[in-house]
């Protein structure tokens, strides 16, 4: 265990019309029993925001475990995807989460339940993002906020947002890596059988995968190699040669499959391979430097410093 927060419970909303898979997200990552991970895991509780049962997409019917006075408990409000872009929010409900938010209380929104935190004016001059789909709408109807397109969540330190249905998985992983560090997000994230760590910034809309099968199975064994050699030199020529695709090609190939670039990709691993290494080893930051491909620890400070907003020093002393 790393640096749990000092109030564990965690206050998923039910309501009616609720957004079946987001809530679901909220109980898989912060509702089920983690002995494995210590006995300062989250607890967890379900806020109705109406009363008795409350119906759920899908047919699934929800009983919460309280009312909307749970959240003057909670150290962490999860608001699942909103009923509708065009659905009032309760005034009851805005108060609650504002008297929780100047009490130090985290919220978090995923996909359109942003325009419940927009609702109740916790996101006024603040970055956030949503669902690409409602990004235009987030952004006309509350001109106050910096809607941010794109990216697959934000972290505005008591404020997170995220971006459609699954980035509610990336942004809860993202706080549990926070909280608890990167071995706990690791055991959660091989739980639910996915990838442990998708940078926010990461696009959120890449329209086609992997086109052919062929070149799926040819990246495939490129992404398993460059993990291997993430300390090598990478050329756009040489990745391009291994994946038996002309430079143009390989470019488009990977970016349709990644959102990004061969030299974004191989950062964003480098940095991953050197946090870890930071968390679980006592090697020199020059040593990591080396191991994980940027050569000098001068440069490696600067994209940790540059992408975590935290100096590798600093990253340490927390976590290790």
């Amino acid at each position: 265990m790393k640096n749990p927060p000092t109030n564990t419970l965690v206050v998923a909303l039910a309501y009616d019309g609720l957004c079946t898979f987001e809530f679901g997200v909220a109980v898989e990552i912060f509702g089920l029993p983690r002995p494995e991970l210590g006995p300062d895991w989250y607890r967890f509780a379900v806020a109705g925001v109406e009363s008795g049962e409350l119906r759920a997409m899908g047919g699934v019917r929800v009983v919460a475990d309280g009312d909307m006075s749970l959240i003057a408990e909670a150290g962490t409000v999860i608001v699942p995807g909103w009923r509708g872009a065009d659905t009032p929010v309760p005034e009851a409900l805005c108060e609650q989460l504002r008297d929780a938010h100047r009490r130090g209380c985290r919220i978090i929104s995923i996909c359109s339940g942003v325009f419940v935190l927009a609702a109740a004016g916790l996101l006024d001059g603040r970055n956030a993002t949503t669902h690409w789909r409602y990004l235009e709408t987030l952004q006309q109807r509350f001109p106050n906020i910096n809607v941010v397109p794109d990216v697959l969540y934000i972290d505005e330190g008591s404020l997170l947002t995220s971006a459609g249905s699954a980035a509610g998985i990336d942004l809860c992983l993202h706080l549990v890596r926070r909280d608890y560090g990167q071995e706990a997000a690791n055991s959660v994230a091989r739980r639910l059988v996915v990838q442990p760590h998708r940078d926010g910034g990461q696009t959120q809309n890449i329209v086609r995968p992997v086109p052919v099968a062929r070149e799926s199975k040819r990246l495939g064994l490129l992404f398993d190699y460059l993990h291997q050699q993430l300390a090598e030199n990478h050329t756009v020529a040489s990745l391009a040669h291994r994946a038996g695709m002309s430079p143009r090609t390989f470019l488009r190939r990977f970016h349709d499959a990644t959102g990004t670039t061969p030299a974004r990709w191989l950062l964003n691993e480098r940095l991953i391979r050197a946090r870890t290494m930071l968390e679980k080893t006592r090697l020199s930051l020059d040593t990591i430097a080396i191991q994980v491909g940027f050569g000098s620890s001068g440069t490696l400070r600067y994209h940790f410093q540059q992408h975590f907003s935290v100096s590798p020093a600093a990253y340490r002393k927390r976590f290790a």
